[in-house]
């Protein structure tokens, strides 16, 4: 086992993490923001008309009236084409995010939902359709300066700004969706994602550790799905009010069950009953704490592309440049099984990950089998394995090693002429120039 010391996570993660996957909570929060700015924008109109009653300047009432009718023809027109043109807009969106998911993998389907411009612009178009209609009951059909209330000066100003900002929000929507809709900047995303995973492992040394006997284990007990996080400072505050150390016997990433033994306890004893708000279980795996799930889609992505229906090998040598980035930046992380200890030092929670080995079996074991018929990819292959290992420590060559021998040997099965064979084997970082 490795000594990683214990990181608290942020505060507020796992909801964090929850409203980020979710695609109403932005456009919910826009929607109720909007009702409170007009409420008060509406409450400053009528003290801008109360005030100058005060000072008995009805000739500017008269000027603010004439202005807010010019600005309710405006106001009438967005509240009217706003929801169509939000309809029109996310209509395409969606056709989008359907040819995405086919041509790359419906992992990245998730990219889109989680993508911050995509909330934000659909938080504004609503905020500027509700607050338009708002803004329009504001408007009163009493046009004698002496006897007006409230003239909607500042919310028709406000509406217009908003229609401004929901254009140029339009602009970067657009600019966002077709980058997207590329193949690089999927892969990209996906690389940052797994790289922040990465950087999020805590370091160490390795050492063996007796966790005692086992003494207990916790069954799961809600709807089955993807163990997709642990809340790691929870589970660690629980064994050390306890006095024992707990296992997660899932890894992140594993489907479990109802019934499914989740947590193994050892040196004493512990509720049968799954401690609250520890786990979250969801339909699909997530990249917060899953090591393996970067190096799983750009695998997907890779095969789709060397499947005969597609037939894009360039598209696969672009997902082998960033599993060699990846797998480069794992080289030298201990892996395996993680312990968190709390805060006098003492190991509380081990929770299991995958080796080098299985990491490396991951990224090259499906596209090897689907490399001897391109020898752009055998090529790539090969230059980013002897790159992999010209980096590695010794007791992590022989994974690379043997993918590489495998490689070469499939290809010489497959390819029977020696001078495409030659063509096939040799090491190009572009794949063929």
């Amino acid at each position: 086992m490795s000594d990683r010391g214990y990181r608290r996570p942020r505060a507020l993660s796992p909801l964090r993490e929850h409203l980020r996957d979710t695609f109403w909570f932005a456009p919910t929060v826009g929607l109720l923001c909007s009702f409170a700015l007009w409420w008060g924008v509406s409450a400053l109109d009528a003290e801008i008309v109360t005030h100058l009653k005060d000072e008995q300047a009805y000739e500017e009432i008269g000027d603010l009236i004439r202005f807010a009718d010019d600005a309710r023809t405006i106001v009438t027109t967005v509240s009217s084409a706003m929801m169509t043109f939000i309809g029109v807009v996310f209509s395409i969106s969606l056709v989008a995010v359907q040819m995405a998911s086919g041509q790359l993998t419906p992992r990245v389907v998730r990219i889109f939902v989680r993508s911050r411009i995509s909330k934000l612009t659909l938080t504004v178009f609503l905020a500027t359709f509700a607050f338009s209609l708002l803004v329009l009951t504001s408007y009163e059909s009493e046009s004698d300066p002496r006897r007006v209330t409230s003239v909607p000066l500042l919310q028709s100003m406000l509406t217009l700004a908003m229609v401004g900002l929901s254009l140029l929000l339009f602009i970067a929507y657009v600019s966002s969706t077709l980058r997207l809709m590329q193949v690089g900047p999927v892969v990209d995303r996906i690389t940052h994602e797994s790289l922040r995973v990465v950087g999020r492992m805590p370091g160490g040394v390795r050492e063996e550790l007796s966790l005692g006997a086992e003494t207990a284990r916790i069954g799961y007990s809600g709807r089955a799905g993807v163990l997709r996080e642990v809340n790691v400072a929870r589970l660690v505050r629980v064994a050390r009010r306890q006095e024992v150390v707990l296992r997660l016997i899932p890894r992140i990433g594993d489907f479990v069950v109802p019934g499914t033994p989740v947590l193994a306890v050892h040196g004493g004893a512990l509720s049968q009953r799954m401690p609250r708000y520890t786990i979250s279980v969801g339909v699909e795996r997530t990249p917060q704490q899953d090591l393996a799930f970067g190096l799983r889609q750009l695998s997907d992505i890779a095969l789709r592309a060397l499947s005969p229906a597609v037939n894009d090998p360039t598209t696969a040598v672009q997902c082998l440049d960033r599993i060699v980035q990846l797998l480069t930046a794992m080289v030298h992380l201990p892996l395996g099984a993680v312990q968190h200890r709390d805060g006098a030092g003492a190991v509380r929670l081990v929770q299991d990950g995958p080796e080098w080995t299985e990491l490396v079996d991951l990224a090259f074991e499906e596209i090897r089998w689907c490399a001897t018929r391109s020898p752009q990819v055998s090529r790539r292959m090969l230059a980013g394995m002897n790159d992999v290992v010209a980096l590695a420590p010794e007791d992590r060559k022989g994974a690379l090693v043997r993918h590489r021998e495998l490689l070469v040997k499939a290809v010489e099965r497959t390819v029977p002429d020696v001078i495409a064979r030659e063509f096939a084997l040799f090491p190009d970082r572009q794949g063929i120039r």
